[in-house]
């Protein structure tokens, strides 16, 4: 759904789509912790979306790859206006600003910063670049628990709602994800 001109947004006008994205950090880059770098990718993620809200701080194990350190994962909403190759454009960008290189990295291996387009509105799609929603958003704690805490409430914002993901999450088995005790 597209907000356009819309007074339940207290501020929003134009077209603006609300997104949910995961990051997510698990190696240094130049003299950055991933905390650091989690904290330098909120600060340019606050350029193009509005009304950013983010979760904590969960330390996880690693999925699929599992030869790697331990990941820092939260999560990010906020409206968007644009479309969402554009927005995919812009978080590459931030990732490699973060020193992310994605033609010499082991897939789902370890990386300085990592962000994924989890929800971007009501859309879907399957072209080469971006599936929406992402296809391992349901199978993932490590994005669920933090997705779950920044949900927004009113039904309106995304055709499936929190109750969904919820159980989702309920249905995964252990995959150890610690809230850190840190702000950001």
């Amino acid at each position: 759904m597209n907000y356009s001109n819309t007074s339940s947004l207290s501020g929003i006008t134009g077209t603006y789509v609300p997104v949910i994205l995961g990051l997510g950090s698990n190696t240094k880059y130049n003299d950055m912790e991933p905390m650091d770098l989690l904290r330098s990718a909120i600060k340019f993620l606050g350029q193009k979306l509005t009304h950013l809200r983010y979760s904590s701080v969960y330390k996880t194990t690693a999925m699929y790859y599992e030869n790697q350190p331990d990941f820092y994962n939260m999560a990010v909403f906020g409206f968007f206006s644009g479309s969402a190759i554009e927005l995919l454009d812009y978080i590459q960008q931030i990732e490699a600003i973060h020193g992310r290189n994605r033609t010499n990295e082991i897939r789902n291996g370890p990386r300085p910063l990592d962000i994924d387009i989890e929800l971007f509105g009501n859309e879907v799609s399957s072209s080469p670049r971006l599936l929406l929603p992402h296809p391992r958003l349901e199978e993932r704690a490590f994005v669920l628990i933090p997705m779950l805490e920044i949900f927004p409430e009113n039904a309106e914002v995304f055709n499936i709602g929190k109750d969904y993901y919820q159980n989702c999450l309920n249905n995964l088995p252990e995959q150890k994800v610690c809230r850190l005790s840190v702000s950001l």
